[in-house]
């Protein structure tokens, strides 16, 4: 797993006034930006690519929900058009721009501004993380995303062309929570795939502790740290909307985002398990290398108390004395032998039957 930054890119913005636009993302800043717009109502529906970014596309007025979704925030003159066209407020497009954000609520009275985090999990690459910045207003929603390739907003888009569902009839807020749900359960999907990996980390800790799964637990734990910094966020996000008082957040929407918030808690309760786990995981390495170690310090242990008074009776008979009475017996080295290997014998029965070897 790679090696995760948690405030990239901050030190670029340093010293500089609010408000002011610094791209801190982590993908490269080239390529092209990716505007996609679909409007709706309950009897058709819309959708296209605007090829004239230079005008306004509108939001008010028709009648009908727009949701506008922009792949790519390195262009910074695209952002400030977009401020300029829907009124935005200077640190809602410094925040736009600075990815590292954690998912909070901010209301602006005309429009509500949300950030959350879409994740996904690879085993050789750990947590991906993207920032989600959507504003809520009067029929419409605009959502701002860094560009990684693939999103979880692919069903809700179905959902709009084929008019299942009730998305088609009812206003921007439901379809803002149409999102969110589709990044929680995004988190579920991690969650699922990061516990099929943690079983199988804890099997190949069960045959033997090793430097590498002791690299690999210690790789996981920072990403459920990681993990765990998005979603507890995100649970106050949707009590937030939940609970608040916008009069953009109709009542039937409300019970909706009350479900997300449910789903919330069960990520963090899911999140708060994984971590336990894995603090248990690196215990049982820890006292799995310490038995071992006590394992071999016992058998030398035992080793060195066998050869002690082999050593002793070696040393007497190893002194240069030139009148030793076993030495000028004829049997002698063979009968110092023998008294040998009987202790040994005698000390290695001893051990067994306590239960030392």
């Amino acid at each position: 797993m790679r090696r995760r930054s948690y405030y990239r890119g901050q030190s670029r913005k340093a010293g500089l006034p609010p408000g002011t636009l610094v791209h801190t993302g982590a993908l490269p800043t080239t390529g092209a930006t990716t505007v996609s717009a679909i409007s709706y109502s309950t009897e058709d529906f819309r959708e296209y690519h605007p090829q004239n970014l230079d005008q306004c596309i509108p939001v008010k007025g028709t009648g009908k929900i727009t949701w506008i979704n922009l792949e790519g925030l390195h262009d910074l003159e695209l952002i400030r058009h977009f401020g300029d066209c829907y009124g935005l407020h200077p640190l809602i497009l410094e925040d736009l721009v600075n990815t590292s954000q954690r998912p909070k609520l901010e209301d602006y009275g005309d429009y509500l501004f949300i950030v959350t985090r879409m994740i996904r999990f690879q085993k050789d690459r750990g947590i991906e993380t993207e920032q989600v910045a959507m504003i809520l207003g009067p029929g419409y929603l605009l959502s701002f995303q860094e560009g990684i390739v693939g999103d979880a907003f692919e069903s809700v888009r179905e959902r709009i062309r084929s008019g299942r569902g009730r998305l088609r009839s009812l206003g921007a807020d439901y379809l803002t929570y149409a999102l969110m749900d589709a990044i929680v359960d995004g988190y579920f999907t991690v969650l699922e795939e990061m516990g099929e990996y943690l079983e199988d980390l804890e099997e190949e800790l069960a045959q033997g502790p090793t430097q590498m799964i002791l690299k690999r637990i210690i790789a996981l734990k920072r990403e459920i740290i990681f993990m765990r910094k998005s979603a507890w966020p995100l649970r106050e996000v949707t009590s937030a909307l939940e609970r608040g008082e916008s009069q953009l957040i109709g009542d039937p929407s409300r019970v909706y985002f009350r479900d997300i918030y449910d789903h919330s808690i069960q990520v963090i309760d899911g999140v708060e398990t994984f971590r336990d786990l894995l603090s248990g995981m690196l215990d049982l390495y820890l006292s799995s290398i310490g038995n071992r170690t006590n394992e071999v310090m016992k058998f030398l242990t035992v080793i060195g108390t066998i050869f002690l008074p082999l050593t002793f009776l070696v040393g007497v008979y190893g002194m240069n004395f030139k009148h030793i009475p076993e030495l000028s017996w004829p049997n002698g080295y063979f009968e110092l032998w023998g008294v040998m290997l009987a202790i040994s014998l005698g000390m290695v029965l001893y051990f067994k039957r306590k239960r030392w070897l």
